[in-house]
């Protein structure tokens, strides 16, 4: 945010208080300051005393009170002193800063303001005439990013990816939970799916092979104006959540890559419960053990080809055939053929998406 509001603050209380006061900055930068040859000048020693505690602190003939919302604080104020009232008046400082801050976050920040389109906290019409009045391109193509951590260590991850995309006129990344991280990134119009998929892919190997913390990667679809990037973000949500029942090997998940389970996952549960029931004999599915389902698997992996299936399981072309009898004579179906095949991956994927019990969006 600009400083503007924070020096104007300091120059009105400077009159009452009769101390040097000021604003520092998470690098202990002095942003504002009543006596103005202090601004821009920094202490090393004070950043770290603001990276270990939200408390009072007293540094140099100065006191401190960090702010702000982050674990770590973003700013702190000072007061010239180190008695009772110097204190006193940075707790009051601090609080008059910290609702300052909060104003002009809501107000004009950009960063906050596609937080709340994104999570759907701004009413359609109010969406055109903020971006108007915080000059915001609304026509541009943009897309969501949801990455998930999954396993993580003491770097934060948040701060890594705001590094990764540092131009904050363009690209917006916020915290919605301890474990989610949202990035809006504007794209080309001519940019494709798996473009999108690449980006995702080199975020999660970023912060894996030099931070050691494990990510899944939600994309939405592409999308032009400002109020559609909600639907981007639910899209980038549902991805994960249909990767995390069908793809639970997956790291990367497009919602343009779902295919036929992302219409599984809209059905209701009694419609695909009465699916199953047609489909097999009762019991029937459960009576098949894990080596059968895997030779299954691999039989669809390989386009239904028998020579190519058995092959890659290493055992004789007519022992995958009489695998393939035992399956028809549980099931009555017979996965050579075509539209028995499509019936049975479906239903293995109901049966799935049945056990995993997903969230819904």
């Amino acid at each position: 945010m600009s400083n503007r509001p924070f020096q104007a603050l300091v120059v009105q209380m400077h009159d009452t208080i009769h101390a040097t006061i000021g604003v520092v900055d998470e690098t202990a930068t002095i942003i504002a300051c009543s006596d103005p040859s202090k601004v821009d000048t920094t202490n090393e020693f004070v950043s770290m005393e603001l990276n270990e505690s939200g408390d009072l602190f007293i540094r140099d003939g100065y006191t401190y009170k960090p702010f702000g919302v982050r674990t770590t604080p973003d700013y702190a104020v000072f007061v010239e002193g180190t008695d009772e009232n110097a204190a006193k008046f940075a707790d009051i400082l601090a609080i008059a800063m910290a609702n300052i801050k909060q104003y002009y976050d809501e107000k004009y920040d950009r960063n906050n303001f596609i937080k709340n389109v994104v999570l759907d906290n701004v009413l359609p019409g109010d969406i055109v005439i903020k971006a108007r009045e915080l000059h915001f391109n609304a026509e541009i193509s943009r897309v969501v990013f949801l990455i998930r951590i999954v396993s993580a260590n003491d770097i934060s991850a948040y701060d890594v990816i705001q590094n990764l995309f540092p131009d904050k006129s363009k690209d917006f990344v916020f915290n919605i939970t301890e474990t989610d991280i949202v990035l809006v990134k504007e794209i080309k119009s001519t940019v494709e799916s798996k473009d999108l998929e690449k980006l995702a892919r080199s975020i999660a190997d970023t912060l894996s092979s030099e931070f050691y913390t494990r990510v899944n990667v939600g994309i939405g679809t592409s999308v032009v104006g400002v109020k559609e990037l909600a639907r981007s973000f639910k899209e980038a949500q549902m991805a994960l959540e249909v990767g995390k029942v069908f793809d639970t090997d997956k790291v990367i998940v497009s919602y343009d890559n779902l295919g036929i389970a992302r219409l599984i996952y809209h059905l209701p549960t009694t419609l695909c419960e009465t699916f199953l029931h047609e489909v097999f004999k009762r019991g029937s599915i459960e009576s098949l053990d894990h080596e059968t389902l895997f030779t299954i698997q691999r039989f669809f992996e390989n386009n239904l080809n028998v020579s190519e299936t058995s092959r890659k399981l290493f055992v004789h072309r007519n022992t995958l055939v009489y695998r393939l009898e035992k399956i028809k004579k549980l099931t009555g179906l017979d996965l050579r053929e075509f539209d028995h095949a499509i019936v049975f991956k479906i239903a293995l994927m109901v049966k799935k998406y049945l056990s995993a019990s997903p969230v819904k969006f």
